[in-house]
């Protein structure tokens, strides 16, 4: 039978270590500065019991095969969270990558070991890579995952820069993560073969409709584009969603900023791998939406009032890909 892979990415806002970490950069204490202060183990660990929450929720209740999270600071966090889904039964590993991130938050990946590995030396297979930018920012994170058949699949784990300063003002450096993107998604087939599959997710800090997208990420909501355009083209699964007013993030209405893209690897009629028709989707479970609105429940903290029973100010976002016998 056909193997399923249910696989998702969540912003899951400011997951920082405790103030006074050992594990902290003394320059990435110095950029942070007051921000942390006040954010005590039980708080940290309260924050993880939130988001566990959520995640057990995924895939009907048996978690995700594989989760990509941003705005973490270290592996250390991450642990903490992939310990937190012990219920689940899965053998979740961690993938993490620190980034030159000037307040020390990382792109890191949970993965069932029993569905999905890295084969070793895991360095040939896991690569950062790195965003040219006058001041520091977060690194694309790529890895080559083994399917339970043996095939290779390729995942890239996005956090672009953000808005702060303003949209217009700080669109050329998302310009310039999209142009990285594309760049290394061209690399990818021509390293691994042009059959290779290739889906890149994450929170992109723009809208499936802005040039960082479309014009450098090479993200398009047509199909037919992707399969036959001579270019690396991603197919954007967020199109739909947006056509139904739904968003991962709330800023002066729904957003779209978090999203998945798929090369032409999962669309042509005879590829191997496929999306699972109509499970692209915007994950908003009650206790998250905020009962005034269509807006996540923000957990805060780094300088903002913490809601002990807030989540996130992202939704995630999750799609099943089928692997042929």
């Amino acid at each position: 039978m056909p193997a399923e892979y249910h696989i998702a990415f969540w912003n899951v806002e400011n997951l920082f270590d405790i103030e006074g970490s050992p594990r902290r950069e003394e320059k990435v204490a110095r950029a942070i500065g007051a921000d942390i202060a006040g954010w005590t183990q039980s708080l940290l660990d309260k924050k993880v019991s939130q988001l566990s929450t959520i995640i057990s929720k995924m895939n009907n209740g048996l978690g995700p095969d594989l989760l990509g999270v941003c705005e973490v600071e270290n592996k250390f966090v991450v642990n903490l969270l992939a310990q937190s889904l012990g219920a689940l039964g899965r053998n979740y590993k961690v993938i993490h990558h620190d980034t030159q991130d000037k307040r020390g938050i990382d792109v890191a990946f949970l993965y069932d070991a029993t569905r999905l590995t890295v084969p070793e030396p895991i360095e040939q297979n896991v690569f950062s890579h790195f965003v040219l930018r006058r001041t520091a920012t977060r690194d694309l994170v790529q890895v080559s995952f083994r399917t339970v058949r043996g095939r290779h699949l390729v995942v890239i784990g996005n956090h672009w820069p953000s808005r702060s300063g303003g949209q217009a003002e700080s669109a050329a450096y998302r310009a310039m993560a999209g142009e990285t993107l594309s760049y290394f998604h061209e690399r990818i087939l021509g390293i691994h073969g042009d059959k290779t599959p290739v889906l890149a997710l994450g929170d992109f800090n723009d809208e499936p409709f802005d040039p960082s997208i479309t014009d450098y990420a090479l993200g398009t909501r047509t199909a037919d584009k992707v399969i036959s355009g001579r270019n690396p083209y991603f197919q954007n699964l967020m199109w739909p969603l947006m056509g139904k007013g739904l968003g991962s993030f709330y800023f002066d209405g729904q957003n779209m900023l978090d999203q998945i893209l798929v090369n032409k690897n999962f669309l042509k009629p005879d590829s191997i791998f496929k999306v699972k028709t109509n499970s692209a989707n915007v994950l908003r479970l009650a206790p998250m939406t905020d009962k005034k609105g269509p807006r996540p429940i923000h957990f805060g903290g780094m300088g903002k009032p913490v809601n002990q029973n807030g989540f996130s100010d992202h939704f995630p976002v999750e799609v099943v890909i089928v692997e042929a016998d």
